[in-house]
C-alpha cells in the first residue's frame, strides 16, 4: 500500500531556528548511523522512516560511510525514498557527509576537494537525490587548507547539490576560521554536528561558545552516548547490545562510578516522570545553541519513547545543578 504521511505530521513537534538562518530544524532529529546498514530489516528501516515523517521528524541525517558496511545506510535510504517519501521532498531536511575513509588510495578519506566532491557525487547517487539540504566536511583535517575543504563545500552548494554547509566534530578555532572562509565566498557556515551528551561534555570546553559568537547552531549526535544514557546497561551488559560486541562502544567503558551515576540519574528521571533516556535528551536541548538532537532508533516503540522526552517541563536549576553533582562526583569532564 502506498505510503501517505499522517495530515497532523507537523502538530506536536518543536521547530528550532538554526542559527540565523531560515532552517528551522525539529527538536529531535533521526540519525541513520547505526539501524539502517544491511544487518537492520528494511521493513524495521522502512517503519521507522514513516513513523518518524508522521511525527515531524522531518531531518534526516546521514553520512558516506553509514551502515554497515559502508555506503548500505545511504543505499537503504534511496530505496525507502523510492518507495515511500519521493512525492515528500520538499518537507524533507536530508544530511550527508564525508570525511572517514570510504576507498582505497590518497583520495579516499579526509578533506580534500577531490574527495568531498567525488563523495557527494556517490552519496547523490546511492541516495537517488539530486541535491542534499546539508553537506558536512565530517571531521577537521589537519594536514589539508581548511580553505581547500571550505571551497568544496562551497562549490557543492553552488553547483545545487547541497542548499547548505556544515562541518562536524572540528575544535573550535577551526570553526571559527571555517565560518570565517564560508562566509567571505558567500556560502554562510549553517551548522556544527559534535558529540553531546550528560557523558560527553566536550562542547562546552569551546565549540558551544563558537557557535554562539558566529550564529551558527551545534546539532548533537550521541545525546544518548551510544544507549548508555538509557535502561539498557542499568543491570549489566545484555548480550546483544552494542556494548558486549565492542564495536564501537567496549566493556570497559560501564565503570562502576559510571554505574551508579546511570542509577542516580535513573531516579532523578523517574521524580520528573521521565526515562533515562528522556532526561539525557532534554538537559542536551536545555541550550539555545543546541538547536536538534540526533537519535537513532532500531523500533517505531523506541523512536515514540525518545519523542517523548519533548513532553516534560524543562529542567529547573536544582535538577540541573543535582546533574552536575552527581556527574562530577562519577569523574565526568565538565569544562
Amino acid at each position: 500500500m502506498p505510503y501517505l504521511a499522517a495530515e497532523d505530521r507537523y502538530a506536536s513537534m518543536q521547530y528550532r531556528r538554526t542559527g540565523r538562518s531560515g532552517v528551522l530544524l525539529p527538536a529531535v532529529s533521526l540519525g541513520l548511523w547505526h539501524n539502517f546498514g544491511d544487518t537492520s530489516p528494511l521493513e524495521t528501516q522502512r517503519a521507522v522512516l514513516r513513523r518518524a515523517v508522521d511525527r515531524g521528524v522531518v531531518h534526516l541525517d546521514l553520512a558516506n560511510n553509514y551502515g554497515p558496511p559502508a555506503g548500505s545506510a545511504e543505499a537503504n535510504f534511496g530505496t525507502l525514498f523510492a518507495q515511500d517519501l519521493r512525492p515528500y521532498r520538499d518537507e524533507l531536511f536530508i544530511a550527508s557527509k564525508a570525511g572517514y575513509d570510504m576507498w582505497p588510495g590518497p583520495y579516499g578519506e579526509w578533506g580534500s576537494r577531490k574527495y568531498m566532491l567525488a563523495s557527494l557525487d556517490q552519496s547523490l547517487g546511492r541516495m537517488g537525490l539530486d541535491y542534499v539540504d546539508v553537506f558536512y566536511s565530517h571531521r577537521f583535517d589537519p594536514d589539508t587548507p581548511l580553505e581547500e575543504t571550505m571551497g568544496a563545500l562551497d562549490t557543492a552548494v553552488r553547483q545545487g547539490k547541497a542548499l547548505y554547509a556544515g562541518i562536524s566534530n572540528y575544535p573550535a578555532d577551526a570553526h571559527r576560521r571555517a565560518t570565517e572562509i564560508l562566509r567571505g565566498l558567500g556560502t554562510p557556515l549553517l551548522i556544527h554536528q559534535a558529540a553531546y551528551s550528560l557523558l560527553q561534555r566536550g562542547p562546552e570546553a569551546g565549540v558551544l561558545d563558537a557557535v554562539g559568537e558566529t550564529e551558527t547552531a551545534l546539532i548533537a549526535y550521541s545525546p544518548l552516548a551510544q544507549g548508555q544514557l538509557t535502561d539498557r546497561y542499568l543491570d549489566g551488559v545484555p548480550a546483544d547490545s552494542r556494548m558486549a560486541l565492542g564495536h564501537f562502544l567496549k566493556r570497559d567503558a560501564l565503570t562502576d562510578e559510571k554505574l551508579t551515576l546511570l542509577h542516580a540519574l535513573n531516579k532523578l528521571a523517574g521524580e520528573r516522570g521521565q526515562t533515562l533516556a528522556q532526561l539525557a535528551l532534554s538537559w542536551v536541548l536545555r541550550d539555545p545553541r543546541v538547536v536538534s538532537v540526533l537519535i537513532g532508533a532500531s523500533s517505531v516503540a523506541q523512536l515514540d519513547q525518545n519523542l517523548a522526552a519533548l513532553d516534560a517541563a524543562p529542567l529547573t536549576e536544582a535538577e540541573l545543578a543535582e546533574i552536575d553533582r552527581l556527574s562530577a562526583l562519577a569523574g565526568v569532564e565538565i569544562p
